[in-house]
């Protein structure tokens, strides 16, 4: 059913992440800069991530004793120091998620690299290192910020859709490993109703709207593949959602059979294997094209 299955390490049946965007109240302000800031409602909305779901997330990894991965914009950490020392303290992975969760292709070459490198500049000041991951907000990532991130020693980037499984982009410049997202993984379609953004949809019940996790999960498993969620504090981590979360971790982790890690370590894992061509691991060159496609828009350009 995969084409490019990868054989996890100890046997495991497949490899699983928890990864969760934790945008806090960076939302409002990046999408209504003029009055975000009085604007409550949502404010509180996006707070409830770092002073009332993150405690009870880190509560339940280190019952479990696990290591998971948070994808934080740099302005958050800024605004949420005492967070970032508690998810250091857990010994989790910090990622790259640019600075305000501003989408860097409404930008210049110019702009995507300032704020990429000011938002890289608070990761080493406040956790004292580089991060080596990367999740572009909305998802939106383009040559330009894979050229950065191949420039800055990254290891991997996750906001691309083309596998079940991690595989490698390669360009002129370097390669990085993909750690593939999907909308069916990610909580904002059940559980966002967010009117600032005109995206208003039907909150669904927290059991109807973990099942999809749940069956992607259980194919991924069945298959030997790669089960990675996109959640955030402010959405999964609410109560009711929360604990059904810790309920289903219990027993998947009873199983034994799966290995629940970090994405770099993850990613790490897949590209030692490729270098070593220890196993067959997909290669997507980038760019996928080199100009506009449709006829109108390279005309446009001349």
């Amino acid at each position: 059913m995969i084409k490019n299955k990868i054989a996890w390490p100890e046997g495991a049946k497949c490899a699983a992440a928890i990864t969760f965007d934790i945008d806090a109240d960076s939302l409002i302000h990046i999408s209504k800069p003029n009055d975000g800031h009085d604007r409550l409602c949502p404010l509180s909305m996006g707070l409830y991530g770092p002073t009332a779901a993150m405690h009870r997330i880190l509560d339940t990894y280190k019952k479990f004793g696990i290591r998971q991965t948070f994808f934080i914009p740099a302005w958050c950490m800024e605004q949420y120091p005492e967070m970032v020392e508690n998810i250091l303290e857990g010994g989790h992975e910090i990622a790259h998620h640019g600075y305000i969760h501003e989408d860097p292709t409404t930008h210049s070459a110019e702009e995507q690299r300032y704020w990429f490198e000011k938002a890289l500049d608070v990761h080493v000041r406040m956790t004292g290192s580089k991060p080596k991951g990367y999740r572009a907000p909305v998802y939106n990532v383009n040559m330009a910020v894979v050229d950065l991130l191949i420039e800055h020693g990254f290891l991997y980037e996750s906001s691309m859709m083309a596998d079940d499984t991690p595989y490698i982009l390669q360009t002129d410049k370097g390669s990085l490993v993909e750690a593939p997202v999907h909308w069916a993984v990610d909580d904002w379609p059940p559980f966002a109703h967010y009117p600032e953004i005109d995206y208003m949809m039907h909150v669904q019940p927290a059991s109807h709207g973990l099942q999809g996790f749940w069956e992607e999960f259980e194919a991924q498993h069945k298959y030997g593949g790669f089960w990675m969620s996109i959640w955030h504090p402010f959405l999964t981590g609410r109560l009711s959602r929360w604990s059904m979360v810790e309920e289903w971790l219990e027993r998947v982790l009873e199983r034994g059979d799966v290995w629940f890690a970090p994405v770099h370590e993850i990613a790490s894992y897949v590209q030692n294997q490729h270098e070593t061509g220890a196993q067959d691991i997909r290669v997507d060159r980038l760019p996928y094209y080199p100009q506009a496609q449709f006829p109108a828009a390279r005309e446009h350009k001349k």
